[in-house]
């Protein structure tokens, strides 16, 4: 353990670190219960009225994690909207079939995701939550460009795994289906999974 003047400085200097901790502790509950927000925060153009006098009544975590979501009042004439955070990360940019580049766009992701799963029991939270994961695989997996074959892929496989219509739905544009044959070729082999 060491000789005993030793032990004697490592206690001192552990009070010393929890008193500071105390003060500092104490300081903050002056302050306020840290739930309260500054008084200076950036204020958002009211969509109603214009004015950029608001108030944030309510923030909490979306999309896990990856968006602060913020309710706020406009004090001027009262109306209630809702704004969003989110970290700014370098886009990718996709690699279209006829070698054009575009950046990715999560809407344009959600919008064929949609078509696919219209008027199927999908709701639109398993499409956002779907097209997030999509989006955060892709982003892991690529630095700066993705081909939008590996975009349609990891699509597929979701809907495949959620609803057999709109996975045929998806892949009859995905892949181009010429015929009817080519869709029954589609239609057997997902009948030969199940």
């Amino acid at each position: 353990m060491g000789p005993p003047g030793n032990r004697k400085k490592q206690l001192s200097l552990c009070r010393r670190f929890n008193r500071i901790g105390l003060l500092a502790h104490i300081a903050l509950r002056r302050q306020g219960s840290g739930k309260r927000y500054p008084e200076e925060h950036h204020a958002m153009r009211c969509p109603k009225c214009g004015h950029l006098n608001d108030k944030v009544i309510d923030s909490r975590s979306a999309r896990e994690g990856d968006v602060i979501r913020r309710r706020r009042v406009c004090l001027q004439c009262g109306h209630r909207f809702t704004t969003y955070e989110e970290i700014i990360k370098t886009h990718l940019r996709v690699i279209k079939r006829d070698g054009r580049h575009e950046e990715l766009d999560r809407n344009k992701l959600i919008k064929g995701i949609l078509r696919a799963c219209q008027k199927r029991p999908i709701s639109a939270e398993q499409i956002e939550t779907m097209a997030d994961s999509i989006l955060r695989e892709l982003d892991n997996e690529n630095d700066r460009e993705v081909p939008s074959s590996a975009i349609g892929e990891k699509v597929m496989e979701r809907l495949e795994k959620l609803d057999e219509v709109a996975y045929i739905r998806f892949a009859s544009v995905y892949r181009r289906f010429k015929d009817v044959n080519q869709f029954l070729t589609e239609v057997k082999g997902i009948i030969g999974k199940t």
